[in-house]
C-alpha cells in the first residue's frame, strides 16, 4: 500500500506513510451520524430523535463545527453515514451533508461511501443526490417483509416500499445492502424463510441478518418486561440463524462475519475496519472515534451536542486510552467475529502480543468444546461457535487486565 496523501488547505499534498502502514493508529475511515427519524423504532438503541426536524439545519451547523477539529481535509478509504435516517433529511439538508463530506475528506482511489436509508423515505431526487456526490453504496433497513412483524418492531415503512427503493437505488448505485431481523416476537420459522427469500429475490450485493436484541430502556425492552411481548424461544432463534446461514450462502453470498453476508468483493469495507480494530474518525451525536489508540464517544443528548460543538467545545462524553494488554484483548474479541478469525502473525504485528500469551486458555477451552477451530496459524469460529459467538467473544476479554468492549462506532451495516 502506498503512503497516504493528505491535502492541506494550501492544496499541497504530503505523503504520510505511517497512516497506511499502521491503520490501527491513524484513521482511514470516517463515520458521521445523522440522528433524525420520522419515527423511533421500538427496538432502537442508537442516538436518534423524532419530532425535532426543525433542528436539522442547526445540527448540520454543529456537525460542520466539529469537523473543523480535523484542521485540514483527511484522506479516507471508507465513509459511512448512519443514523437515525440520513435520507430523512430534506433534499437541501441532505445535499449540504454530502458537500460537507466532500469538503473535509479526500476520497482515496477505489473508496467506499455508504449511506443508510429507510425504504419509506427514499425518493428519486435523493438517490440522484447521493450518486452525484459520489456515494457508492446504500444500506436499506428492510427488517421484514411482513406487515405484522414491522408493526411489532414499530417500523414505519410498508413491505412494498423495499422493492420500490431497491429499484430507485439501482438506477444509479449498484452496491446495495439489505438488513433483516429475526427473532421478532410472534415470528415463525416459515415467516423468516419467506423474509429471506423475498430479500434474496432482490439480489442484493450484501445482506445482514441480525438477531433481535432487547436493549435496556427501549420501548420493546419495556414491553418484554411488562409481559406485553414474548421473545421467541432459544431453539427457534437458533433454527432461524441456521436458516439464514444456509439459505443466504446457497444464494451465492458468502458469510464473512457473524451476521453479514456478501457477494465476493462486496463485503462492507467500513465495517471491516471496526472488526479489525483499526482506527476511525467519528463525528456527530453519539459517534465514537478511535485515533492513536484513544477511544472517545460523543454525548447522546442532542442539545448538549449542538451547544458544545457550536461553542467550539468538545462534544465528547467519555474517553479512554486502553493499555496495550486491553487493546490486544479487544482486538482478539473483534477479530474472532470475522469468519476468517484471528491470524496469529497479523495479531502479533498489530498488538505486540502472542495470541496464546493472552488468550491461550480461552482458545483451548473453546476448541475442546467445539466452538473454535485452530489450525496453528489462525483461530476461527466453527459453525457451532457462530451460534454462541457472544460467549466466545467475551472469553477473549477475560485475560488479566483486559478491559470491557469498545464503545460502538454508531450504526453499522
Amino acid at each position: 500500500m502506498n503512503g497516504a496523501r493528505v491535502q492541506s488547505r494550501s492544496g499541497l499534498v504530503e505523503q504520510s506513510p505511517l497512516s497506511a502502514a499502521v491503520p490501527w493508529l491513524l484513521p482511514r475511515a470516517v463515520y458521521l451520524h445523522i440522528p433524525f427519524c420520522a419515527h423511533r423504532c421500538g427496538y432502537c438503541d442508537f442516538a436518534t430523535v423524532a419530532g425535532r426536524d426543525a433542528l436539522a439545519s442547526r445540527y448540520l451547523d454543529a456537525l460542520a463545527a466539529e469537523l473543523t477539529t480535523l484542521g485540514q481535509p483527511a484522506e479516507v478509504e471508507t465513509v459511512f453515514i448512519g443514523g437515525g435516517t440520513p435520507t430523512y433529511l430534506t433534499h437541501a439538508d441532505l445535499e449540504r451533508l454530502l458537500v460537507l463530506v466532500r469538503n473535509w475528506f479526500i476520497l482515496a482511489g477505489g473508496y467506499e461511501w455508504t449511506v443508510e436509508a429507510n425504504p419509506g423515505t427514499l425518493d428519486r431526487t435523493k438517490v440522484h443526490l447521493l450518486a452525484d456526490h459520489g456515494v457508492t453504496r446504500v444500506s436499506l433497513g428492510a427488517q421484514s417483509f411482513h406487515r405484522s412483524l414491522l408493526k411489532v418492531l414499530e417500523r414505519n415503512h410498508d413491505p412494498d416500499d423495499v422493492p420500490r427503493a431497491v429499484e430507485l437505488v439501482r438506477s444509479r448505485i449498484q452496491n446495495l445492502s439489505l438488513d433483516l431481523i429475526f427473532g421478532v416476537p410472534g415470528q415463525e420459522l416459515s415467516a423468516w424463510r419467506e423474509d429471506l427469500d423475498a430479500a434474496l429475490r432482490l439480489q442484493p450485493s450484501h445482506l445482514s441478518a441480525y438477531g433481535l436484541t432487547y436493549e435496556k430502556g427501549t420501548p420493546l425492552w419495556k414491553q418484554r418486561e411488562a409481559g406485553v411481548v414474548k421473545p421467541v424461544d432459544e431453539e427457534l432463534e437458533r433454527q432461524m440463524y441456521a436458516e439464514a446461514m444456509d439459505r443466504i450462502s446457497s444464494a451465492g453470498l458468502v458469510q464473512y462475519e457473524i451476521a453479514n453476508f456478501a457477494r465476493p468483493g462486496f463485503e462492507c469495507r467500513h465495517n471491516l475496519v471496526y472488526w479489525a480494530n483499526h482506527a476511525y474518525h467519528g463525528f456527530g451525536l453519539g459517534a465514537a472515534r478511535y485515533v492513536q489508540g484513544r477511544r472517545a464517544i460523543n454525548t447522546r443528548e442532542l442539545d448538549a451536542y449542538m451547544g458544545r460543538a457550536l461553542r467550539g467545545e468538545s462534544p465528547e462524553q467519555q474517553a479512554e486510552v486502553l493499555t496495550p494488554l486491553e487493546r490486544a484483548a479487544e482486538t482478539a474479541m473483534l477479530h474472532i467475529r470475522r469468519c476468517r478469525g484471528i491470524d496469529r502473525r497479523a495479531f502479533r504485528e498489530q498488538t505486540g502480543f502472542e495470541l496464546d500469551e493472552i488468550a491461550g486458555k480461552a482458545v483451548q477451552r473453546h476448541v475442546e468444546g467445539g466452538l473454535l477451530a485452530d489450525d496453528g496459524e489462525s483461530v476461527r469460529l466453527t459453525r457451532e461457535g457462530r451460534f454462541l459467538a457472544d460467549l466466545v467473544c467475551s472469553a477473549f476479554l477475560e485475560s488479566p487486565g483486559a478491559g470491557s468492549a469498545a464503545p460502538g462506532p454508531g450504526s453499522t451495516s
